[in-house]
């Protein structure tokens, strides 16, 4: 696998022309054989702080040449733009595996818990326990108190792992989707880990920009795509909620990360995944 693709709502709406969906036909570099699987996150948030939080990223209409990106809210949620990103990952990438997890499939929206975890078998074991990665595709979240969700991994072994989506404090969680990719441990084409801003600074004293070096331990043949999502967000509510991820500075052994927000957003935390594929 060495290909990425992404999707800003700015491609086809400006910000302050806020609508509930947004969506665009992404035709593939070239044609693959079959029609690939894309793990999509979100990697871009900006949303109105007067109506609950609701953000969802997917794909549809997955055929071997093309697919259809969204990128949508619902209700009375303002939407003003949002961005995400994906892996392609093909039939013929057997070594990989993806798939994701929402809260729905443990409790309905409307009776919301502050931890959600459950554990996911591999549709085929690996031979050691692999690299995982987890990232969020959607969020419901109160506006009333601040707004904190964080997905992450742990129990890794051959067969399985176990995926938690969690918020803490008083914040109201109605539901959040997480998707995840894993891969073997022992590979030199692929790199992947988190990062947070809790790494340079601590929680309590927020800034909108953040930004650190990631280096791989090995060099790559090439400069590999960089695949980021977010996994983690600590930002005050009664302000709009304004988070971006990206990189750049991208070389054959490392990159560097920005967790950045703007305007009079106050962010507390964030953090996000990444996966870096020649």
């Amino acid at each position: 696998m060495s290909t990425t693709g992404a999707f800003n709502t700015g491609e086809v709406r400006p910000w302050n022309k806020p609508q509930l969906l947004t969506s665009r036909d992404i035709a593939f570099d070239k044609p693959f054989v079959a029609a690939p699987q894309l793990p999509i996150g979100l990697n871009w948030l900006d949303i109105d702080a007067n109506a609950d939080i609701r953000v969802k990223a997917y794909a549809t209409n997955i055929t071997k040449e093309s697919f259809t990106a969204h990128i949508d809210s619902w209700s009375d949620t303002t939407f003003y733009s949002g961005g995400a990103n994906w892996p392609i990952i093909t039939p013929a990438h057997l070594e990989y595996q993806c798939g994701q997890f929402s809260t729905e499939e443990d409790h309905p929206w409307d009776k919301p818990q502050t931890t959600t975890q459950r554990r996911i078998s591999f549709s085929r074991p690996f031979v050691t326990p692999p690299k995982v990665i987890c990232f969020f595709n959607q969020v419901d979240i109160d506006k009333n108190h601040n707004w904190r969700a964080k997905t992450y991994v742990s129990d890794v072994d051959a067969t399985g792992f176990t995926i938690h989506i969690d918020t803490w404090f008083d914040t109201i969680l109605y539901s959040a989707t997480a998707g995840w990719v894993a891969y073997p441990e022992d590979r030199e084409y692929v790199f992947s880990g988190t990062a947070n801003t809790m790494d340079v600074r601590p929680w309590e004293k927020p800034q909108l920009e953040n930004s650190a070096q990631v280096k791989v331990p090995f060099d790559f043949w090439k400069v590999p795509k960089v695949f980021m999502a977010i996994n983690q967000f600590d930002i005050e509510c009664g302000h709009n909620l304004r988070l971006k991820v990206h990189a750049d500075n991208v070389t054959a052994n490392g990159f560097t990360w920005h967790i950045d927000s703007w305007n009079d957003t106050v962010q507390y935390s964030a953090g996000f995944s990444y996966l870096c594929v020649v």
